[in-house]
C-alpha cells in the first residue's frame, strides 16, 4: 500500500535537503573561484544534490518513489523538448552570425570533439552527429540529477496546492538562487557585465522553468524534463558557443548569460503559459498511466 504525505511536507524537506547538499557542494569551489575541470566532480555533485535530495525526500515520506515520473510518456514530449533548445539556438546564433555581430567558425569544435574522441581529423557534419548523439548522452547524466530533483519532487507537490503559474514562478525563484552563488563568485558568467549576465540568466530560469513545468505536467514524465535541460546544456555550452567567434559585445546576445536566448526561451515560455488550461493542477491522468506503466515493468 503506498505511503501518502501532504505535498507541503515534501517541499520542505526536500528544499531542505538540497539547501545542505548544494552548500556541502559548493564551498570547494567558491574557495577556488572556478567551475574548471579540476573541480568537475564537485561541479557535478553540486547538479546531483537536488536529485539526492529528491529521492531521499520521497523515501523518507513515502517508502517509495512512486511519483517522481519515471514512465517514458507519449514520444512527442520528448521530442519536443529535444529540439526546442537547438531551434533557439539557431535564431539566436543564426541572426548573430548573419549579422556580423559575432563570427562563425567551426575550427576549435571541430578540433577539440576530434581531440576528445581520438579523431583529430574528422569532419564538421561527423563532429555535430556524435555532439547529437554521444555527446547528448553525457550531458544527460549531469542533467537528469537536476531534474530528479527540480521536476521529479518539487514541481509536482508544488503543483498539488499550487498554480501552474505560480508553480513556475516558485520553481523559478528557487533554480535561479541555486545558480546565483556560481554566477557571483565564480567564472560562470559571460565575459561582459555580470549584472547583465545575472538579469539574462534570472529571464532564462524563469522562462525555461515555465517550459519545463508544461513539460513535467503535461506528459506525466521526469524525462522531458531531463532531456531539455541536457539539450540546452549541451547545444549552448558544447556547440552553438564552440562555433561562435566573440567579439567586443557577441555575449550580450549569445550564451546562456545573453538577452538572445532569454528573449526566445520567454516567447515559447508564453506560448506555453497560454496552453496551462492543458496541465491539470496536480496529478494528470497522462501521469497515471505513465506511473502505473513504470510499475508494471
Amino acid at each position: 500500500m503506498a505511503v501518502t504525505a501532504e505535498p507541503r511536507k515534501l517541499v520542505a524537506t526536500f528544499l531542505a535537503l538540497t539547501t545542505v547538499f548544494a552548500a556541502i557542494c559548493y564551498t570547494p569551489i567558491l574557495r577556488a573561484h572556478t567551475l574548471g575541470v579540476n573541480h568537475g566532480m564537485w561541479v557535478l555533485a553540486l547538479m546531483w544534490s537536488p536529485g539526492v535530495a529528491g529521492l531521499i525526500t520521497r523515501l523518507v515520506w513515502q517508502h517509495n518513489l512512486r511519483g517522481h515520473g519515471w514512465g517514458w510518456g507519449p514520444w512527442r514530449y520528448p521530442a519536443l523538448a529535444y529540439v526546442l533548445p537547438p531551434l533557439a539556438c539557431v535564431i539566436v546564433y543564426g541572426l548573430v552570425w548573419v549579422t556580423g555581430f559575432g563570427g562563425f567558425s567551426a575550427t576549435h569544435f571541430v578540433t577539440a570533439l576530434g581531440r576528445g574522441f581520438g579523431h583529430p581529423g574528422m569532419g564538421f557534419p561527423m563532429a555535430l552527429l556524435l555532439a547529437a548523439t554521444v555527446g547528448f548522452v553525457a550531458s544527460m547524466t549531469s542533467a537528469t540529477g537536476e531534474e530528479l530533483g527540480w521536476r521529479g519532487v518539487l514541481v509536482p507537490e508544488l503543483s498539488k496546492f499550487s498554480s501552474f503559474t505560480k508553480t513556475s514562478l516558485v520553481t523559478g525563484v528557487i533554480w535561479a538562487v541555486y545558480h546565483y552563488p556560481a554566477i557571483f563568485f565564480t567564472n560562470y558568467h559571460a565575459q561582459g557585465s555580470r549584472i547583465v549576465s545575472f538579469a539574462a540568466f534570472t529571464v532564462l530560469c524563469f522562462a525555461a522553468c515555465v517550459i519545463l513545468t508544461w513539460l513535467r505536467l503535461r506528459s506525466g514524465s521526469v524525462w522531458p524534463a531531463a532531456i531539455f535541460h541536457a539539450s540546452h546544456n549541451l547545444f549552448v555550452q558544447d556547440v552553438f558557443d564552440q562555433l561562435t567567434i566573440s567579439k567586443s559585445r557577441t555575449e550580450y546576445v549569445t550564451t546562456e548569460f545573453g538577452v538572445g536566448l532569454a528573449i526566445v526561451y520567454s516567447l515559447v515560455a508564453l506560448w506555453l503559459w497560454r496552453r496551462r488550461h492543458e496541465v491539470a493542477a496536480s496529478v494528470t491522468p497522462v501521469e497515471l498511466h505513465v506511473e502505473a506503466s513504470a510499475a508494471a515493468v
